[in-house]
């Protein structure tokens, strides 16, 4: 009897395992449910014994939240302006920032340039190249001009000797580039795997919280353009941000992804060129042509990049199809927003010389238009470019276009109209009611697409009409 009772409690406390997809149960652990299919789900349950954790010492004693100083989250400029605007005022001691981008767009670039002005007598940087020799990052200072005695550079892929560096230069701000070459030897798996990306960063976070030094991290973003590793690097880090832009144009953007010392609509504008990466205070001009006379095809619009107002201009042009299915081309445009902007024409604004026409649309300086605000822009270049006349100088559209027509109202209206006045611009299409008319400018309101087509000229509108309608 004691030996069936003693096998009976040995099967009791033996830890079963189950899938946490489907419930199917076994008494090993499988690396695929065969159940459901389902890789990873199989979870251990049912352990013989729980273990807590006892209270221990604590580092420093809690106090109530007002006597805490917040003195010591001060930001700290980092000598960009542009850069100092999506941060929230700067870098915070002891805050990491997650800064990923597509090869080529030019991260290294504008870091090495922030190591070079954050460099000062008081407060040294330590920059820390992975995927370059120490003599090609001195070849891009040297091209760039980030020279300064208080820059320390190092080529290393060991996370031991990088913490070895710390302790050496002492730095206030620490550049990795990037996080996905550097491996601890205490881990195993490759460079770059979700181990090593894990252990990597959780010794830099803690190194940098215990030192009080800012730290920049460069990542790897997927095909997709998600930043590569594990998800949880975004989540341990105080600061993320994107870094974009077409390696055809000179335009680059920093959008704030995540920012736990300042918000995440702002956006910086950068001009890559031969000599470097240069802040752009006003970068409206990359996205506009200037003429003496307008043209056919093109409008002007207003959009927001996070609370940046941007003046962009959108061109389209049409052009009589040679195949059986017209051709349909956009550049830094949505295409389903501009099928969409067609088929309202052509529906609701009654031209139908659109369907049987090859179309072409693009902006200009390399900006990409995504909100609903730009249709309206969008609708209007379409037109004008099918009836071969101009829009009326000095004007600007602002307003989503509906499936039935209408031009919807859209956020931000007063901030666009005082950026269009003060480049210049004195008309204005917006939908009803847009607030508060800078001084000098005259708004046009209009309630859908029909009441926004009438700003084309109607002597030239009725001579293309015969030549766009088919002969009987």
């Amino acid at each position: 009897m004691a030996a069936r009772s003693s096998s009976r409690s040995s099967a009791k406390d033996r830890p079963s395992y189950r899938c946490s997809e489907c419930g199917w149960t076994t008494a090993k652990w499988l690396g695929r449910c065969p159940e459901c299919h389902a890789w990873g789900t199989v979870e251990e349950f049912g352990a013989p014994a729980v273990r807590t954790t006892a209270p221990g010492r604590v580092t420093s004693a809690a106090l109530p939240i007002g006597q805490v100083d917040g003195r010591q989250a001060t930001a700290r400029s980092t000598g960009v302006d542009e850069l100092d605007r999506v941060l929230g005022g700067g870098l915070v001691p002891g805050a990491v920032v997650l800064l990923a981008g597509e090869p080529g767009v030019g991260k290294s670039t504008l870091l090495l340039d922030v190591a070079a002005k954050a460099a000062t007598d008081d407060h040294r940087t330590l920059y820390i190249t992975g995927e370059e020799s120490a003599s090609q990052v001195r070849l891009r200072a040297d091209r760039i001009g980030a020279l300064s005695d208080h820059l320390y550079l190092a080529a290393e892929t060991d996370l031991s000797a990088v913490l070895g560096h710390l302790d050496t230069v002492k730095p206030s701000l620490l550049i990795l580039d990037s996080i996905q070459t550097v491996a601890s030897p205490e881990i195993d798996g490759a460079p770059g795997g979700m181990a090593q990306v894990r252990e990597v960063a959780g010794a830099l976070i803690r190194a940098s919280k215990e030192r009080g030094m800012s730290t920049l991290l460069v990542g790897h973003v997927t095909k997709d353009g998600a930043i590569a590793g594990p998800r949880l690097l975004e989540h341990l880090v105080d600061v993320v941000l994107h870094f974009e832009g077409d390696r055809h144009a000179r335009l680059r953007l920093v959008r704030g992804v995540k920012n736990r010392y300042g918000a995440t609509d702002e956006v910086g504008c950068f001009e890559l060129h031969d000599e470097g990466i240069v802040g752009l205070a006003d970068p409206s001009g990359l996205f506009l042509t200037r003429r003496d006379e307008p043209v056919p095809g093109t409008c002007l619009t207003v959009t927001l990049e996070g609370r940046r107002p941007l003046v962009a201009e959108v061109q389209a042009l049409t052009v009589d199809s040679q195949i059986p299915s017209p051709r349909r081309t956009t550049s830094g445009l949505e295409t389903s927003r501009v099928s969409m902007m067609l088929a309202v024409l052509e529906q609701r604004g009654r031209i139908s010389a659109l369907s049987k026409r090859d179309i072409y649309s693009a902006t200009v300086g390399g900006v990409k238009l995504s909100e609903p605000a730009a249709d309206l822009a969008v609708a209007l270049a379409l037109a004008s470019a099918a009836s071969d006349t101009p829009l009326p100088k000095n004007l600007v559209a602002i307003g989503e276009v509906g499936l039935a027509g209408e031009v919807r109202r859209v956020t931000g209206v007063q901030r666009r109209l005082a950026e269009a006045a003060r480049l210049g611009f004195t008309h204005a299409l917006v939908p009803g009611d847009p607030g508060k008319i800078p001084a000098g400018m005259r708004v046009l309101e209009v309630a859908d697409i029909g009441d926004a087509l009438r700003v084309l000229p109607r002597r030239k509108r009725a001579e293309r009409a015969p030549k766009d309608e088919p002969s009987g």
